[in-house]
C-alpha cells in the first residue's frame, strides 16, 4: 500500500529459475505451436523459438536487479545437485487465468514426473537460503497467446533430456530474457 499520491514504482525486472528445451525440441515445440494454431483457428502469434521454457520458480519482481535477491538465487541453484532427466510434453490446452490473453501451453502427464521433483528440490534449496519457492507447479511450455480458449489436444510426444538450468532476469515488456547464472546437471 502506498501514500495518497505516491504510487509504488512499476517492476522493471523479473527474476525467475527456468529450464531451456535444447534446439532440436525447441524447433519441434515452435512447429507443434505455428500446426496448432493453424488447426485451432487461433489468433496469437507463437512465441520465438529462444523463448520457449519451462518456469520452476518465480523470484519475484522488482525495480532494478536486487543483488541480494540474486545472490540467494545463486546459492540455491549451486546447491542443487541431481543428475539430468527426461521430460515430455504429450499434450496442448489453454490456462483460462487470463481473460482475453490466456496462454496456450503444452503440458504432460507420466512424462512431466521427474520435472515435478527437480522442482521440489530447487524449492528446498531455495527455503534454506531464505527464498520463498513456488508452492503451485504446473509443468508447461507457453506456446502463445491468445483470446481463445482451446481445448485439450493430444499430440506427438516432444521431449529432451534436461541437462541445464538457469537463473534469469527477464526485463519486464521488452520480451528479453538475460541468463544470469546456469548449471549444468551432473550424475
Amino acid at each position: 500500500m502506498g501514500l495518497p499520491g505516491f504510487d509504488p514504482p512499476t517492476p522493471t525486472d523479473r527474476l525467475m529459475f527456468l529450464l531451456y528445451p535444447n534446439p532440436a525440441a525447441a524447433q519441434r515445440i515452435a512447429a507443434e505451436a505455428r500446426r496448432l494454431r493453424d488447426v485451432l483457428q487461433l489468433r496469437g502469434q507463437p512465441l520465438q523459438t529462444d523463448r520457449f521454457h519451462v518456469t520452476l520458480h518465480h523470484l519475484g519482481d522488482y525495480v532494478g536487479l536486487p543483488a541480494d535477491i540474486v545472490r540467494k538465487g545463486e546459492a540455491a541453484g549451486e546447491a542443487l545437485a541431481t543428475a539430468p532427466f527426461e521430460v515430455v510434453f504429450d499434450r496442448a490446452l489453454s490456462f483460462a487465468n487470463r481473460p482475453g490473453n490466456n496462454p496456450f501451453t503444452l503440458q504432460g502427464g507420466e512424462g512431466v514426473q521427474a520435472l515435478v521433483g527437480f522442482q521440489q528440490k530447487l524449492a528446498l534449496e531455495m527455503a534454506k537460503v531464505g527464498l520463498k519457492p513456488d508452492k503451485a507447479f504446473v509443468p508447461h511450455v507457453t506456446l502463445l497467446y491468445d483470446a481463445q480458449i482451446a481445448p485439450a489436444q493430444t499430440i506427438a510426444p516432444i521431449g529432451w533430456t534436461v541437462d541445464r538450468f538457469v537463473l534469469v532476469q527477464s526485463k519486464l515488456g521488452q520480451t528479453r530474457h538475460i541468463v544470469l547464472k546456469s548449471w549444468s546437471l551432473v550424475g
